[in-house]
């Protein structure tokens, strides 16, 4: 059930057992035409949790009404006690907005360490399969692969700029397969399932990471099974759901 929205951030993060802080705006970069990424400090090793882990932040909505979003932490730097978050804004949201008009020393409540995809550290090879919105967990979760290892990506971009790249460990192989969105629709998933074509999947251990949009994640999820990997070898996060807000607690509806 999701929380109330008046609810404050230190009882819900009690009723979640996680962390409520303040955090401040440290720095907000343009990095591509569809990602902003915006930098707070505050406990960050704390709130940001592991690989694949994500933080609920609380902007305004509509009317000013308080509501709550989620992202994905994509970097962690303890030394600064700051962590990153890469924020799409390819939909018109009060979190993407946000992101747009954030300011240096602006303060934010933040929860967590939330979410309950980390990595499958036995895989030997890691399927990363979403759009522009997924970039920065993919790469927060490549980085952390065990050397020798294999990360590929499949993302479909808005825009040929939002083929933001990342440095890995020489010991990593990494592919990565970049799909024009073109003309399609975000809950079209024909980009991806054509992207998704042209990888032949390894014969060892492998796992896939599925977070985007909810229509087209579960397609891509049908699409890996009739390819031969079990449920339990895919991850699915769905990010947004087109046609609908994401509720109260910063998720889409998962309603049929």
């Amino acid at each position: 059930m999701s929380a109330p929205q008046h609810q404050s951030s230190a009882d819900l993060a009690a009723r979640l057992k996680v962390l409520s802080r303040s955090c401040a705006v440290v720095s907000r970069t343009e990095l591509s035409p569809s990602l902003v990424e915006v930098v707070l400090r505050g406990d960050a090793v704390a709130l940001a949790g592991v690989a694949g882990n994500d933080v609920m932040i609380l902007v305004s909505g509509e009317d000013d009404t308080p509501i709550r979003r989620r992202y994905s932490v994509r970097h962690v730097d303890a030394d600064a006690d700051t962590f990153s978050l890469w924020i799409s804004r390819t939909h018109d949201g009060p979190a993407a907005r946000w992101a747009t008009t954030a300011v240096v020393n602006d303060r934010v409540d933040v929860i967590g360490p939330r979410g309950k995809i980390p990595l499958n550290d036995a895989a030997d090879w890691h399927l990363f399969v979403g759009d522009v919105s997924s970039l920065g967990a993919f790469y927060r979760m490549a980085q952390s692969i065990e050397v020798p290892g294999r990360a590929v990506f499949i993302v479909e971009l808005d825009d040929p700029d939002d083929a933001v790249t990342a440095s890995f460990d020489e010991g990593l192989g990494v592919t990565a397969i970049f799909v024009d969105c073109g003309d399609r629709g975000h809950d079209d998933p024909a980009g991806l399932l054509s992207g998704l074509a042209a990888f032949t999947l390894p014969p060892d251990e492998g796992h896939a990471y599925l977070f985007g949009e909810f229509h087209v994640m579960r397609v891509v999820k049908s699409a890996l099974i009739d390819r031969g990997l079990s449920a339990a070898q895919i991850s699915l996060k769905a990010f947004y759901r087109i046609g609908q807000s994401n509720g109260a607690n910063g998720e889409p509806s998962k309603d049929d």
